[in-house]
């Protein structure tokens, strides 16, 4: 039977549509904090006038870079739908892992580094499990992982250095070419910068690689829109979201050995409420709650805007008191402008 002129056979795929560039734009999930981050730079630029220089400019991208490492995994896990409670205080246990092992085993600090990649996986690899076969929320496991950690880390650290701090390493062998790797700085047109930017230009890169241009990418926001259709038309979940917990590890891997690295020795109790402000970059850069949308470049952005309101309140000399405030706002008027970008988006389908 033939279809006639009318009928919907004669309609053209739609996707074969073209697109024009203005849908194409308010279909980007980073749209919102774009518009986001340039509204904060001028702001800064209007209300403090040194945060225009140059120098200021490295500190700001010095700062976002510091939260960026880790938004970018922490937004790829939400797109999955889930989320990590524990990062924060990872990225304090690796660092503790480096050096007291380094230090205990008089070993070339290189070893301590990677026994430490070893481990940080192996917290990462354990959450991953436990959200798999437990059927449990990731906020419930997470937790979890989150309070043992921050036992762990005290306890083990006064229990072997008798502080609350870990013993200097600054004088093993190895330390020197290691800080060149992870905590190094170098001078671009008087500009001071830490090599903890381009860690995070780095893992922005693959990670927005990852999601566009891998079949990993496709599972990724499979998984998070409805797990249970990716699954049954073959997605492996499992494997999908193991696989983003142990990229949250190993950037936690990254940021806990610049923390070592640039200080030499490491408290205990630092990176309790991190955790939060790597999910607010990444919400501030287009990732909604739900999962299933998102992107690496939006979590840069919402790192760069924290990086400017961070230092952007100093420059202009406030108190900073104010910062959690601003962060706070920020998070909500970019959730409210996202969810109008995705109104505007899906109406002009």
């Amino acid at each position: 039977m033939t279809a006639g002129p009318g009928t919907s056979s004669a309609v053209a795929d739609e996707r074969l549509v073209r697109v024009s560039p203005l849908r194409k734009l308010l279909g980007r999930p980073e749209l919102g904090s774009v518009v986001g981050a340039l509204a904060v730079f001028l702001f800064f630029a209007v209300v403090a006038d040194s945060f225009l220089r140059a120098t200021s400019f490295g500190t700001v991208l010095y700062a976002a870079s510091t939260i960026g490492i880790m938004a970018a995994p922490v937004a790829l896990l939400m797109i999955g739908g889930e989320f990590d409670l524990s990062a924060g205080v990872m990225v304090t246990s690796s660092a503790l892992i480096s050096s007291m092992f380094s230090y205990q085993m008089t070993a070339n600090v290189w070893v301590g580094v990677f026994v430490s990649l070893l481990v940080t996986l192996a917290i990462g690899a354990f959450n991953g499990f436990m959200l798999t076969r437990t059927k449990l929320p990731s906020f419930i496991i997470t937790l979890g992982t989150f309070l043992m950690l921050t036992g762990l880390n005290l306890g083990f650290t006064k229990l072997i250095s008798g502080t609350v701090s870990t013993k200097t390493i600054g004088n093993m062998e190895g330390f020197d070419s290691a800080r060149a790797v992870f905590a190094s700085n170098w001078t671009v047109g008087g500009v001071e910068l830490k090599v903890t930017i381009l860690w995070w230009a780095v893992l922005v890169a693959i990670a927005t690689w990852i999601l566009i241009r891998t079949r990993f990418g496709n599972w990724i926001f499979a998984v998070g829109g409805e797990a249970d259709a990716a699954r049954a038309v073959g997605v492996p979940v499992i494997r999908t979201k193991i696989g983003l917990y142990l990229g949250v590890a190993f950037a936690a891997w990254v940021s806990g050995q610049h923390l070592l690295f640039s200080y030499d020795v490491v408290q205990s109790g630092e990176g309790v409420g991190n955790e939060l402000i790597y999910i607010i970059a990444a919400v501030i850069g287009g990732c909604l709650i739900t999962g299933g949308y998102g992107s690496a470049i939006g979590s840069a952005v919402g790192a760069f805007i924290f990086g400017m309101t961070s230092k952007g309140i100093v420059y202009a000399e406030w108190n900073p008191d104010w910062f959690k405030f601003f962060l706070g706002a920020m998070l909500l008027l970019a959730t409210l402008l996202n969810a109008w970008v995705r109104k505007r988006a899906e109406a002009t389908k």
